[in-house]
C-alpha cells in the first residue's frame, strides 16, 4: 500500500500511488514510528520545496524527522495552502515574497508574516461561505489559481479549466461549461493576490498550455 503522503487541492493528506513533481512539508513530524499520518501539521509554515536539491536523498517517513509530502505540482500546492521554501527555492520564494507584498501595498514579506497569513486563511477553509465566488469571474482568474465546483478541482490557465486529478490533468475545459452549483476558491485569496501581482506557478510538466 503506498504512503500516505499525497496532498491534494484543499490541503488534505491521501495514499495514493500517483506520484508528483514537488515536494513539502508542515514543519516537522506528521508520521508516527509505524508510518501512519496522525497530525495534518508541526507548525504553520507550510513549505514547497524541489524533489532533488544538492544531491540529498531522504528515506521516506523517517522516526523523528519531518513528513515528506508530495504535490503534482506547484500550482496544487499553492492551492493546498503551502508558499515556496527559501533553502531549495529562494529565487521563487522571494518572487512570491515580493509579489505578496505588491498585492498588500507593502515591501517583501517575511516568511513569519506570509505563513501567519496563511495559516488564518487555511484555518478558514476551501468550503466557507466566503470563498464562493462568481462563475463569470472565473475565467479572469490568474494562471495558476484553483477552484471547485461539487468535487472537482480545476486550475485556471489562460482563461480555461485543467480539471485536476492526482495523476495530472485532463482535458481543459471552457468556464462556461460549469453548473449553477456554487464555485469556490480553492486557492487562499492571499496566494491568489499574489499570482495576480505576478508570481508565476509551475504547472504539471503534462499540463495543456496555450499555444504560443
Amino acid at each position: 500500500m503506498p504512503l500516505q503522503n499525497r496532498v491534494d487541492p484543499e490541503g488534505n493528506i491521501c495514499s495514493v500511488q500517483a506520484r508528483g513533481e514537488f515536494m513539502g512539508n508542515r514543519g516537522g513530524a506528521l508520521h508516527t514510528a509505524d508510518q501512519r499520518i496522525v497530525r495534518t501539521q508541526k507548525t504553520r509554515s507550510w513549505i514547497i520545496c524541489l524533489t532533488e536539491f544538492q544531491g540529498r536523498h531522504r528515506q521516506l517517513m523517517q522516526p523523528g524527522r519531518y513528513t515528506e509530502l508530495f504535490f503534482l505540482d506547484e500550482v496544487t500546492a499553492l492551492s493546498a495552502g503551502h508558499r515556496p521554501c527559501f533553502e531549495c527555492r529562494r529565487k521563487d520564494a522571494l518572487a512570491f515574497a515580493e509579489a505578496l507584498g505588491r498585492s498588500r501595498g507593502e515591501k517583501r514579506l517575511c516568511a513569519p508574516a506570509t505563513d501567519k497569513l496563511l495559516a488564518a486563511e487555511r484555518k478558514a477553509g476551501g468550503s466557507s461561505p466566503d470563498r464562493t465566488i462568481a462563475r463569470i469571474t472565473v475565467a479572469s482568474l490568474p494562471d495558476g489559481t484553483m477552484i471547485r465546483q461539487d468535487q472537482t478541482h480545476y486550475a485556471v490557465r489562460a482563461g480555461m479549466l485543467l480539471p485536476w486529478s492526482f495523476c495530472g490533468y485532463n482535458t481543459p475545459v471552457d468556464a462556461e461549461t460549469l453548473t449553477a452549483a456554487p464555485v469556490y476558491l480553492a486557492t487562499p485569496p492571499s496566494t491568489v493576490a499574489a499570482l495576480r501581482h505576478g508570481y508565476l506557478p509551475v504547472f504539471h510538466s503534462r499540463a495543456w498550455r496555450p499555444e504560443t
